[in-house]
């Protein structure tokens, strides 16, 4: 209900929020727009818990951090909850009105006590139970979170563990109040929003359930839509590794570098049959293309829209032409409709942006003349009188039944810890995130030079680079079961014995991703990035993998 939307609240909410909980999300360098926003609010009063395993620049502005072991957030989300539950916490009014399932949700929490926590966790039992009552006792309260959360075998689980909490304490459906998942890449909220998910259509309606959707559809784009869902980014490779995928067409997408696994990646990427790329810049999965696409920077060279993490959708305008050969996206995938025998003519941006809003109901009140005038509208807005929703879901707090329409389930979920097991060969968690200068695989931030950036390194603790002898900037060797590099050392006073930390932005430098684990979460398709079993040495020492751990020459 709440995960495959937009966040229940919006940025600007985050200002009069009377708690803020920052939860695997270090937003000081990765959203440093909304992080304006939480500063603002901590300025007015509020408080702000940073909940991570790293003590982030985010978590040095919180009255408390909570350290946990990467992979424990469940338990720790539990064991909230239980504490929530024994205090008498718990919001009754909201949750006996507008949820389902919450018995089976307090049995579920039953075994989460404060002390199991803190051993699975590391997070002090005292702690816990401080979040626990500030949280159910704030009167406005959000949870914000990130990749941290989302980077996991479990990462749809470990969203549920957080969206119960907020249906615990009735933190949701009302301004400042409500789940804030801020999305890892520009317009990647307006991505899913278009239907760029397997299961869903544009506006989420879905592919299998939503015959009605599905029959408009089809009948505006004149052929009939599968009911059953496609796949998800990781069930493609796996299908690459079957042979039943054979040709891949990719868009403004650098998967050589950001799936996990490189070694297995580069293969099945040079094994296609045929293997198209359009991008604005010859991306090393370009490199590997039969052919290339070059597409126009749709932030300036091109017209459409853009929708952020609060579900904004605001107008992009053509400020500049494109270089010589580079072409709109709609261009060139209209150019290739045409020359597999289907005649689309030229439609305009503001066109396709029609027909959408003819076909999602959420998007049918704006136009681009109302999306002109009032700078930008959230959705869902159902017609042209519509001025959008501030927030999410207040008619869980409607008084008639027939308003307050289906209630939101509780749904238990238990601890899992990471796939990637620490072992005496490889005893430290090697944990990924991002800077504040530099994006994801760096090819848009590569181009341009900055004071505040540093080379890629291996962050460890002080006690780590100690106990393995390695100083600042000696370069050392670090394994996985899947491959090893060599990269220069950063003593982080910021991590604890046993956690490192790198980033995937200098693939040309270290190419981390070849660490990196391809297990992925059934029900989201993610990788976990976050949670890999490392080893740290001095070059020229042997592994204890021997052989295998040469994947830094393939990739």
């Amino acid at each position: 209900m709440f995960g495959a939307g937009g966040g229940t609240s919006s940025y600007r909410e985050a200002e009069d929020a009377d708690l803020l909980v920052l939860w695997g999300s270090n937003a000081r360098e990765a959203h440093p727009i909304f992080f304006h926003h939480v500063l603002r609010a901590i300025r007015r009063g509020a408080r702000m818990y940073a909940v991570d395993p790293r003590r982030t620049s985010s978590a040095q502005w919180a009255d408390a951090w909570l350290g946990l072991e990467v992979g424990s957030d469940i338990s720790l989300a539990n064991a909230i909850a239980r504490e929530i539950i024994e205090a008498g916490l718990v919001n009754e009014t909201f949750v006996e009105r507008a949820t389902t399932g919450f018995d089976e949700y307090a049995a579920s929490v039953q075994p989460y006590t404060l002390d199991r926590a803190s051993r699975d966790t590391g997070v002090p039992a005292s702690l816990i139970r401080q979040l626990a009552h500030d949280y159910a006792r704030a009167d406005r309260a959000q949870i914000c979170w990130t990749l941290g959360i989302t980077e996991h075998h479990n990462a749809a689980d470990n969203v549920f563990a957080l969206i119960n909490l907020a249906l615990l304490t009735g933190h949701v459906g009302r301004y400042g109040s409500g789940l804030v998942p801020l999305r890892g890449q520009n317009n990647v909220q307006g991505g899913g929003d278009m239907g760029a998910i397997p299961n869903k259509l544009t506006g989420f309606q879905d592919v299998a359930a939503n015959t009605e959707a599905r029959a408009r559809f089809e009948a505006a784009y004149g052929t009939p839509i599968p009911p059953e869902p496609g796949w998800h980014l990781s069930q493609m490779f796996e299908a690459m590794e079957d042979g039943e995928l054979t040709a891949c067409y990719i868009i403004g997408e650098n998967p050589l570098r950001s799936e996990a696994d490189t070694g297995r990646a580069r293969k099945l990427l040079s094994g296609l049959e045929h293997f198209v790329v359009q991008d604005m810049f010859l991306t090393d999965t370009a490199k590997l293309a039969h052919v290339v696409l070059p597409a126009t920077a749709t932030w300036c060279e091109a017209e459409g829209t853009v929708t952020n993490s609060e579900r904004r959708v605001q107008r992009v305008r053509k400020a500049l032409e494109p270089p010589l050969g580079a072409r709109d996206d709609i261009e060139i995938i209209g150019e290739i409709a045409r020359r597999l025998g289907a005649e689309w003519g030229q439609p305009s941006a503001e066109d396709l942006w029609n027909e959408l809003r003819t076909l999602s109901p959420m998007h049918a009140g704006m136009s681009y003349r109302r999306l002109e005038e009032l700078g930008g509208i959230q959705w869902p807005c159902y017609d042209e009188q519509h001025p959008g929703e501030l927030f999410l879901h207040a008619r869980l707090w409607e008084e008639d039944p027939a308003k307050r329409g289906t209630p939101a389930p509780f749904t238990p979920v238990q601890h899992d810890p990471p796939v990637d097991e620490l072992s005496p060969e490889f005893p430290i968690r090697l944990t990924t995130g991002r800077r504040l200068d530099s994006f994801n695989t760096g090819v848009q931030t590569e181009h341009y030079a900055t004071p505040i950036r540093r080379p890629e390194t291996l962050n460890l603790s002080p006690e780590d680079a100690a106990r393995l002898g390695l100083a600042e900037g000696e370069v050392a060797r670090v394994s996985s079961r899947r491959g090893s590099l060599e990269v220069p050392v950063h003593v982080d006073q910021t991590l604890r014995a046993g956690l490192a930390f790198m980033t995937l932005h200098f693939p040309d430098q270290v190419a981390t991703n070849v660490l990196t684990l391809d297990a992925w979460d059934p029900k989201s398709g993610t990788a976990e990035f976050k949670a890999t079993a490392i080893r740290v040495d001095k070059p020229g020492q042997a592994s204890p993998a021997g052989e295998n751990l040469n994947a830094e020459v393939e990739a």
